[in-house]
């Protein structure tokens, strides 16, 4: 059998499946990536002409396979945002930043340090890997496309898909400066005067400053190009030529990347800032499907190989205190510090629980984790992949499981608030339950 062959009749079936998939499991308590991770299982465990997925072994293959889903994601994740960047329209999103990311990262660092018996740079190296929620994996919970009236309460996003979308676009970036701070301290020791003037200085000031910054102009820069050009051949808003959303998306990673600033960063807000020019403009959809459409084939691919990778070594040797570890990361510090930082917020109770349930755990991680010991020098980087790997396949299977019951019942219990509140249903996305 050539091998070939063999995948890319794989990949036209894969592909094919990606785009039926979602519309068949739209109703059903089974996510699309639940599908391909068990399908990547069954394809490295039966097929034997398949290449070895390793993630160790092939970590440049990893690093950019995964930079690049997570960065296309990105961009469609602030394009599906309906609402104006705000201190109080965005005050959930700045509460899972400023208080639930910190929480989860020192529980998880804690977990390392005292559960696994891992030294300071791999367990905060865990801690900064696992901190992010995924904008990849958790389409079922998230803002599904721009509306074409934002201020119509009835199209625009509720608070559970807007606050885990927004934070899921945001927290993947602000994760690096952790992640570097892990990397500095597995090679020069421990030392604060080794590496903390560099990090501050350079890792969380220059570097978020700058992606802040280029992703801002080249939003603004794109956004005038697509709907305020003087010329009509370059108005791409009057085309509909979705492709240029990657060009967006490339540009602006590219731009900061090469200023040494977060790419993940700036491209989340160059999405923002195209999103706010014609807020209720068609053309934000046409980009938002060919972003989706790009991001689902790459998120096929990922997981596909995380499936394989898991029956071919990646949890070899995995022992009961790294599952016990990875289950308390997913049912107690991630719910609990989630609670924690909305406590006394614009929510309901239950929206609250279900945005602190719902941190899913993907291809942010995984980027992380292979960067991180590409980069630096750790003790044991198997152990820290099988801790990472077994979070993320949990993930997939627990939240995959629970999310369209969850949302489903959520919607219903809403329209139902704004009836008994308002009188009229249209009010349900602003009615906190």
């Amino acid at each position: 059998m050539e091998p070939a062959a063999l995948i890319y009749t794989a990949v036209g079936v894969a592909t094919l499946m990606a785009a039926v998939l979602p519309r068949v499991l739209g109703r059903a308590p089974i996510s699309m990536p639940m599908v391909f991770l068990g399908a990547g299982a069954l394809a490295f465990t039966v097929i034997d002409p398949l290449p070895d997925p390793d993630p160790i072994e092939h970590s440049s293959f990893i690093l950019h396979l995964t930079e690049l889903c997570v960065i296309i994601s990105l961009m469609g994740a602030g394009l599906a945002l309906n609402r104006p960047v705000g201190l109080g329209r965005w005050s959930s999103t700045w509460r899972l930043l400023g208080l639930t990311m910190p929480l989860t990262m020192l529980a998880i660092g804690l977990l390392g340090w005292g559960a696994l018996g891992w030294g300071l740079a791999s367990s905060l190296l865990l801690a900064a890997v696992l901190a992010p929620t995924d904008p990849v994996l958790a389409s079922e919970v998230q803002v599904a496309e721009p509306a074409e009236n934002p201020d119509d309460p009835g199209e625009g996003e509720d608070e559970v898909r807007f606050a885990l979308t927004s934070e899921a676009g945001l927290n993947d970036g602000l994760a690096f400066p952790f992640t570097y701070a892990a990397v500095a301290i597995s090679v020069v020791g421990a030392a604060p005067d080794a590496w903390l003037p560099q990090w501050l200085a350079v890792d969380v000031l220059w570097r978020l400053a700058c992606g802040v910054l280029v992703g801002l102009l080249a939003g603004w820069a794109l956004r005038k190009l697509f709907f305020a050009a003087p010329s009509e051949d370059f108005r791409l808003a009057e085309h509909a030529e979705g492709f240029v959303a990657l060009a967006a998306t490339f540009l602006a990673y590219g731009l900061t990347e090469l200023a040494e600033g977060y790419g993940f960063v700036a491209v989340f807000v160059c999405a923002c800032t195209i999103r706010a020019g014609e807020r209720s403009h068609g053309y934000h959809r046409v980009l938002h499907q060919y972003v989706e459409q790009a991001e689902r084939m790459l998120t096929v691919l990922v997981i596909f190989l995380l499936g394989g990778a898991a029956v071919t070594g990646l949890l070899a040797g995995t022992g009961w205190r790294e599952v016990l570890v990875a289950v308390v990361v997913l049912l107690v510090v991630r719910p609990v510090a989630g609670l924690v930082g909305l406590a006394r917020g614009k929510t309901g109770p239950r929206e609250r629980a279900a945005i602190s349930f719902f941190g899913v755990r993907g291809v942010g991680s995984l980027f992380y984790v292979a960067y991180a010991i590409q980069s630096g020098d750790f003790v044991d980087p198997g152990a820290i992949w099988r801790v990472v790997g077994l979070v993320v396949i949990g993930s997939i299977l627990l939240h995959g499981i629970t999310a369209t019951p969850s949302i489903r019942l959520l919607d219903r219990l809403r329209v139902r608030a704004a009836r008994v509140r308002h009188g009229d249903p249209d009010q349900a996305p602003q009615t906190p339950v």
